[in-house]
């Protein structure tokens, strides 16, 4: 894999680089370690049937061995949903990121578009518990994106739909990273 593109929101690059040097070294060591990837999901959509696309599945397999060989953990929040004058009550819900080491939050997000969006909000959550001192989010670009199943969004959306939110949400440091295969 590589990186085409990198966006710094409220700093997120800026704070990765001088305050966690090390956990921004190993982020991109990880990127650059996933050579050689094979198309291997046969598409059933009517669009694309009987053609190799890449496997979104495969690729969060491949991030998720090479992120635990340097350590990173699971962050993972669990509570209790009580709403003020509603009678049910949901215990063992939780919030949780894919990749923790001290206070960077990574996610690797090859998934619709609402699920990139959806870790911006965890971010801000874990951000407010304190557990959070930036985010690192890992997308697909777009031209990776056209070779895999439609639904799964790419980078450049998100990081369109940022701006125009301005400093409004996410309201945390956040830097993505627009990855190819």
């Amino acid at each position: 894999m590589r990186k085409v593109f990198e966006y710094s929101h409220l700093g997120g690059a800026e704070i990765l680089r001088v305050r966690y040097p090390q956990i921004e070294k190993e982020i991109n060591e990880v990127i650059k370690s996933i050579k050689g990837l094979k198309k291997t999901k046969v598409s059933k959509e009517k669009t694309m049937h009987g053609e190799f696309l890449y496997s979104p599945i495969e690729i969060n397999n491949i991030f998720k061995e090479s992120f635990h060989e340097k350590n990173f953990k699971e962050l993972r929040d669990t509570y209790t949903i009580e709403i003020e004058n509603y009678p049910k009550k949901i215990e063992g819900a939780f919030k949780q990121i894919d990749f923790v080491k001290d206070k960077v939050l990574v996610e690797v997000q090859f998934g619709k578009y609402a699920f990139m969006f959806y870790d911006m909000a965890k971010f801000q959550y874990f951000f407010n518990e304190n557990k959070a001192a930036v985010g690192v989010e890992i997308v697909p670009c777009h031209s990776m994106h056209k070779q895999m199943s439609t639904g799964v969004s790419y980078g450049e959306q998100l990081i369109y739909d940022i701006e125009r939110l301005k400093r409004h949400f996410p309201a945390v440091p956040v830097k993505v990273i627009l990855i190819d295969a």
